[in-house]
């Protein structure tokens, strides 16, 4: 019998290792940094009003719907959590390969509910670093999902709103649409992760000039800057989503494991030392060598035409 049991023992010593470590790649925070999740979950939940919607089409495109028209699509404390949820659930979708994420109503975001920040500034003082810490680990999140993402502008996108855009992959606009980092005015910096993006995207020097002179940024400017990739020909809402899908179909059209592996080995190298984006790199290039995509490439055999 026990010789039996170590290799049972070793086996789950392996998964036990793999969870935690997939865990630990999920989460830049946990209790030693005094994090606290529940209890920051129970606070956003007393603010409730809009939701984030998801549909999840059969071609592999996730649409992604920011839903508070009233108050142009601020995050309210349950949006905030519903955000996580839907993360959540693509994290488990095997089947995807991009995300539109877009604002109801002609509008993007206009960054987080007042209210809710109103309140949870003036209680504990943890309260605003957890909500800090809870956003910036689900747009973590969101952004390393295996899916090549789109944020769709339209209207504004302000505050928490231009950090979400950030997350994604690529950011489209529409006529008259802008970005904007206001929270200079409101005594702040980004808190969701939105400056360290933003360098990352268009530099330091342009980041400083954005988030220093808290610019309105239109569609001819965020092209020159590199923050947008296209300004779209509609300003309407159902137009524009469907340029949007077709401007991203470009990227996602072939088999679902090519266009995820695509996407791993970059995020690979977006945030990875070399060596370690290389040993990613060997191990994503083994999940897709001798499959089905790449024995029918060879039978074809198109390369060199």
């Amino acid at each position: 019998f026990p010789e039996m049991a170590l290799p049972l023992w070793k086996n789950l010593l392996q998964t036990t290792k793999k969870r935690i470590l997939q865990q630990r790649r999920l989460s830049l925070y946990n209790g030693a940094h005094g994090y606290e999740e529940e209890l920051i979950k129970k606070k956003l939940q007393q603010f409730s009003g809009g939701s984030i919607n998801l549909s999840k089409e059969d071609d592999g495109i996730g649409i992604l719907t920011l839903n508070h028209p009233k108050l142009m699509n601020a995050f309210t404390g349950t949006m905030m959590v519903e955000l996580q949820e839907r993360v959540t659930e693509l994290e488990n979708w095997k089947d995807g390969k991009g995300l539109i994420i877009h604002g109801a109503g002609n509008t993007f975001c206009s960054g987080s509910d007042l209210n809710a920040v109103k309140e949870i500034s003036n209680s504990q003082a943890s309260d605003g670093m957890n909500m800090c810490m809870f956003m910036q680990n689900t747009l973590t999140r969101l952004m390393r999902l295996p899916l090549i993402s789109v944020a769709l502008v339209q209207g504004k996108a302000f505050g928490g709103g231009a950090e979400l855009t950030t997350a994604c992959d690529f950011r489209l606009m529409t006529p008259g649409s802008e970005i904007r980092f206001v929270h200079k005015h409101m005594g702040l910096v980004p808190g969701w992760g939105g400056a360290a993006r933003l360098v990352r995207i268009v530099g330091s020097g342009a980041a400083l000039q954005l988030l220093g002179g808290a610019a309105r940024v239109g569609p001819e400017r965020a092209l020159r800057l590199g923050l947008s990739e296209e300004t779209l020909p509609s300003s309407d809402e159902t137009r524009a989503l469907g340029e949007a899908r077709a401007w991203l179909s470009q990227y996602t059209e072939g088999p679902t494991s090519v266009i995820r592996a695509v996407k791993k080995v970059v995020t690979a190298g977006r945030e990875l030392p070399l060596e370690a984006a290389l040993r990613t790199e060997k191990d994503v290039f083994g999940t897709v060598w001798g499959g089905p995509a790449n024995l029918q490439a060879l039978v074809r055999r198109p390369k060199h035409k």
